[in-house]
């Protein structure tokens, strides 16, 4: 049975990386659920929100799914999965989602005079910095747009990671930070999780039948644990050798 629900600070002690789940007791996939949708809370570049989430409560499909996870004990005994997937390729319908919230909420087609500032910015920035940023042709594009930055960059501070590779990095930070807040709105919930780097995307990607541009961040295995599914005590850097105040 779930305890009241952890504080921030109670969930990030009690999350730990799971190996062994318990295979007699079950979660709730509805809670799962709960903690997919505050993952898309999560911060995110330019609110683009480049991701998608497979939820994965078959059994049959977590069997097929675990040896592309290279039978981690963390996937074997999984109740349930979660696939955190990015969509670099989804740039311009989320942009154009991004315009259509600032119609509802600035009012649609407002003539340029009556714009305010803030409305100006942002129409400006989905509909002319977003592509600049995102748009690319085999890598021509992008290798230009860094020329350009960096002859910019000589002169004042400028954002230099124009290119493909560079959009794509931003999309796997972002999906980086959405899997974080799933995994400690689970340890809220008492459930436990494993992020799993070691997978064969490409099978994975195959199986869930994702699109070319769709990108597996990290699988994530979900349940109860076991006493022996933390395999030994938290081992972190003493925080002096990674902390400087300036």
């Amino acid at each position: 049975m779930i305890n009241q629900e952890k504080t921030v600070s109670e969930a990030i002690q009690y999350r730990r990386s799971v190996r062994i789940y318990d295979a007699d007791k079950s979660i709730d996939k509805n809670i799962v659920k709960k903690c997919i949708q505050q993952a898309t809370l999560a911060p995110n570049s330019s609110n683009m929100q480049l991701w998608e989430f497979y939820h994965i409560t078959s059994k049959d499909l977590i069997t097929e799914i675990s040896p592309f996870c290279f039978n981690q004990n963390a996937a074997k005994t999984a109740q349930q999965l979660v696939v955190f997937v990015t969509r670099k390729d989804l740039w311009k319908k989320r942009a154009k989602a991004n315009l259509s919230f600032i119609d509802a909420n600035f009012g649609a087609n407002n003539p340029k005079a009556e714009q305010s500032n803030r409305e100006k910015v942002a129409r400006k920035y989905y509909s002319k910095i977003i592509p600049f940023a995102y748009a690319d042709f085999l890598g021509i594009f992008g290798f230009f747009k860094y020329l350009l930055m960096f002859v910019i960059g000589v002169f004042k501070p400028i954002y230099r990671e124009v290119r493909s590779s560079d959009m794509r990095i931003v999309a796997h930070k972002t999906c980086g930070l959405a899997a974080q807040n799933f995994m400690i709105s689970m340890a809220a919930q008492g459930y436990d999780t494993c992020p799993m780097e070691g997978t064969d995307t490409l099978r994975i990607q195959k199986l869930l039948k994702l699109p070319f541009g769709a990108e597996i961040n990290m699988v994530v295995s979900c349940g109860i644990r076991t006493e022996k599914g933390i395999y030994g005590k938290r081992f972190r850097i003493p925080f002096e050798e990674v902390y400087t105040e300036i």
